[in-house]
């Protein structure tokens, strides 16, 4: 076996990132304080070709070194915006017949994986901030939530880690 270097695998340019076809997912990020987390979800979302990435509140944008670090170039590939107000984004998204999805710990969450997409549909997945979750005026309007099953001690993941696992997921039931 052989580790393959950068150039044999065969990865696209940002030109045509920006004109590949795009997975039906936007990524919220509710006031995501830590930029490292803002720039690991860049880089999370150039992977899976996700359609755009929304900041509020808090949540840096770029260009700052620290979600530079992380996101190594994806600024520059993944579509993104700033919003101010996270309940805004939501109540527009979700009137344009975007399907609102909060991952988070909430009563009658769906568990990651027995949450089954539907083709043809597009999903704004959102996730909050690294202590208090997603706010609660956002849950309100979102149309349902997932939860990330755990078996620890600990009561919640890292928000970028989060991120991986659940844009992942469905990637692999959504673009598969």
């Amino acid at each position: 076996m052989r580790k393959l270097a950068n150039q044999e695998l065969d990865r696209l340019s940002v030109e045509e990132f920006k004109k590949a076809p795009k997975t039906p997912l936007i990524v919220v990020l509710d006031n995501v304080r830590s930029l490292n987390n803002v720039g690991s979800v860049f880089r999370t979302c150039d992977a899976f070709r996700v359609e755009k990435i929304y900041l509020c509140g808090i949540t840096a944008t770029p260009p700052h070194k620290d979600i530079h670090k992380t996101a190594l170039g994806s600024t520059e590939s993944v579509e993104w915006d700033y919003v101010e107000k996270t309940s805004d984004l939501a109540k527009q998204l979700k009137s344009s017949g975007i399907k609102l999805i909060g991952i988070e710990q909430t009563e009658n969450a769906v568990p990651l994986q027995d949450f089954d997409p539907q083709k043809g549909v597009t999903y704004a997945i959102i996730f909050g901030h690294e202590v208090n979750g997603i706010d609660q005026d956002v849950i309100d309007i979102c149309d349902q939530c997932i939860e990330i099953p755990q078996f620890g001690t600990k009561h919640s993941l890292n928000v970028a880690v989060s991120a991986g696992i659940t844009i992942w997921d469905l990637y692999s039931k959504i673009a598969l």
